[in-house]
């Protein structure tokens, strides 16, 4: 088995995460850089993470999770996991678009309609994720909690919002730092 992303994506970490002992080799692209090339061979989304494994090719985390789950003979993710994992990808894909506006010397600050959706999109989902923290949601290590990890980490990491009103996410987080593979996965060591 192949992955194919960046060290520093939550979207690989998370399945970086999900791996555990599995083996696989990772190839760490740079792909807004010297790297692009390479994604373009490899994936005509232009999207990381992407798996090769006994011939077959998969574009997508979500896709690459359910890959993985039915590998390892886990049960499928229930309705409500897979709202929660579409709540977790809609705060991550704005919170990129604003990374990747930020890089692109565009002042995401401004009150402009598109730039306030992104944000209004983070908040909303933050606080319902907190709110299903508290509930005790996320309690168990599955693949929502591992991806509620790597966002929120990715958030800070990125310093993107302010986490005032939602704190019971950093805890979250904070809880479970000694979790399997989450320290070796840290973008901050890339």
């Amino acid at each position: 088995m192949k992955l194919i992303g960046s060290t520093t994506s939550p979207y690989v970490r998370r399945i970086r995460i999900l791996l555990d002992e599995e083996p696989y080799e990772f190839i760490n692209l740079d792909i807004y850089g010297e790297d692009r090339d390479e994604l373009r061979r490899n994936n005509p989304a232009l999207k990381i993470p992407m798996i090769e494994d006994e011939g077959q090719e998969i574009y997508d985390s979500r896709i690459i999770a359910r890959y993985i789950s039915a590998k390892q003979n886990r049960d499928p993710l229930t309705w409500d996991q897979q709202n929660q994992l579409t709540l977790i990808d809609g705060a991550n894909d704005s919170a990129v678009t604003l990374l990747l506006s930020k890089r692109s010397g565009i002042d995401v600050d401004a009150d402009l309609m598109f730039f306030n959706l992104q944000r209004e999109r983070i908040m909303t989902t933050l606080r319902t994720l907190a709110a299903q923290v508290e509930e005790g949601q996320f309690e168990a290590w599955n693949y929502p909690a591992i991806c509620l990890y790597c966002l929120v980490d990715w958030l800070d990491f990125r310093d993107l919002v302010d986490f005032t009103g939602v704190e019971s996410l950093l805890a979250f987080r904070d809880s479970r730092r000694d979790k399997p593979w989450v320290a070796q996965t840290d973008p901050r060591q890339a």
